[in-house]
């Protein structure tokens, strides 16, 4: 007759010896975890690295000296090709002599104020102190007219101003390029003259004066 057994009470023993067979393997898992811990921490201490200091020299830097240049090479006279060339041949001096030199050109004569001629009426016209005679009188006759034998009349239009100053001259009439012209003007300007009036008033005029150059 067969015996037979609770299935419940075996369930309990199994699972009571695999309860026991679980603690022995932890405990064996955790023995070996510490001995292999122990053993890690030994090999560390024994693996400690011995660390030298190194020292750094400070070298200077080195100063680079400048080369000498070489000297200069000897000149060497060359033969010339040219047989011809005198051995007494001299060179001409270059020194400038100032006094050969030209005079400076003349500096020309300054230029009037163009005032373009505008015709006021007036009663009386301006006219040199003394007449115009006196214009004459101040007249020089230039060296080249006189030598050329230039004779004739240079008219110029003049502008006296109120307080009788001639202010502007223009050359209506030219004896050519012999100096008369200049001549004139400078014998009208030398002369003080009496201003225009317009009912008693002195006004700035223009007017023509004759000059004539005539030799005697």
């Amino acid at each position: 007759m067969a015996r037979w057994v609770n299935p419940k009470v075996n369930l309990k023993r199994k699972y009571k010896k695999a309860i026991e067979l679980s603690l022995v393997l932890a405990l064996l898992l955790m023995t070996a975890t510490l001995q292999a811990f122990k053993t890690f921490q030994v090999q560390k201490k024994q693996e400690k690295v011995e660390i030298k200091k190194l020292e750094v020299e400070e070298i200077p830097p080195t100063e680079q000296q400048r080369a000498t240049p070489p000297p200069p090479r000897p000149a060497v006279p060359i033969e010339s090709e040219d047989e011809d060339i005198p051995e007494d041949e001299t060179i001409a001096s270059t020194e400038l002599d100032l006094s050969e030199l030209p005079p400076p050109p003349e500096k020309p004569p300054e230029e009037e104020e163009d005032v373009t001629p505008i015709f006021v009426a007036y009663d009386s016209p301006p006219e040199p102190i003394g007449g115009f005679e006196e214009i004459q009188r101040h007249l020089k006759y230039p060296e080249i007219a006189r030598k050329a034998g230039v004779e004739g009349r240079v008219i110029v239009h003049v502008l006296v101003d109120e307080h009788g100053n001639v202010v502007a001259t223009k050359i209506l009439k030219s004896l050519g390029n012999n100096g008369c012209d200049e001549a004139a003007v400078a014998a009208i300007k030398s002369v003080k003259w009496k201003p225009a009036m317009q009912r008693d008033r002195p006004v700035k005029v223009w007017v023509a004066i004759p000059v004539i150059f005539k030799l005697k």
